[in-house]
């Protein structure tokens, strides 16, 4: 499978991600100078497009493993793949697929054991304003964060926070308690492909970023009428 190729942005995009992935210091004007040459000489104007194996490899070989960043984040999950295509495409995805490709994320939630969806609000107010976690400079282990308001507004007190998705503001006062929301969110939170396929928010429970205990913890922040995010 082809697809539309700009050179340009191939030099440009590449060295942006290996300066930041590589985990070495940051390049002195030199470093960045021979690189782009380097990749330049790889794609001058007018060649062939590269072939999607061939862009993969070129990003694989821009990266580095690190304990706790993996080369394997660049691999995609058929869910991914049916996504990266429909972008790329500029069409939805097939009906029939995209239902496929939810109901088995859907499938994969898993719920607490204890039956107890609400942690300590204040807890995850923590977790959502906490932005580190699975980074090159981490150790594994490492408790991670959330960083939820890097899409969206959660407490409206705070004024920083991104726009990508929705607000949350008054989660819970609007929604309220029973159990279809709650499981709904929970789910919502665990893998979010479950009810959008091509979802830009993280797999927070299926992909391990958050504990279950942490996600409580989130839950709490955005239904219980006691947290900040209700008032």
């Amino acid at each position: 499978m082809k697809i539309k190729f700009l050179p340009f942005a191939a030099v440009a995009f590449v060295l942006f991600t290996g300066g930041c992935a590589t985990m070495q210091p940051g390049p002195t004007a030199v470093d960045t100078s021979r690189e782009v040459e380097s990749l330049a000489r790889r794609f001058p104007p007018g060649a062939k497009a590269p072939t999607d194996a061939e862009i993969v490899a070129l990003l694989k070989a821009s990266f580095k493993d690190s304990p706790s960043a993996k080369l394997d984040r660049l691999d995609q999950t058929p869910l991914q793949m049916a996504c990266t295509e429909a972008s790329r495409s500029g069409k939805p995805l097939d009906e029939k697929l995209r239902d496929g490709l939810q109901a088995a994320a859907l499938a994969s939630v898993k719920y607490p054991a204890d039956g107890k969806y609400l942690g300590d609000w204040k807890r995850g107010k923590a977790i959502a304003q906490n932005g580190r976690g699975l980074q090159y400079t981490d150790k594994v282990g490492d408790v991670a964060g959330g960083n939820c308001y890097a899409c969206h507004q959660i407490d409206k007190k705070e004024i920083a926070h991104g726009n990508i998705g929705p607000s949350l503001t008054g989660y819970g006062k609007l929604r309220g308690q029973t159990e279809p929301i709650v499981k709904y969110t929970w789910a919502r939170i665990w893998n979010s492909h479950s009810f959008n396929a091509c979802a830009n928010m993280p797999r927070f429970g299926d992909a391990g970023i958050l504990t279950e205990a942490q996600i409580k913890d989130v839950m709490a922040l955005l239904l219980d009428p006691e947290s900040p995010v209700n008032q």
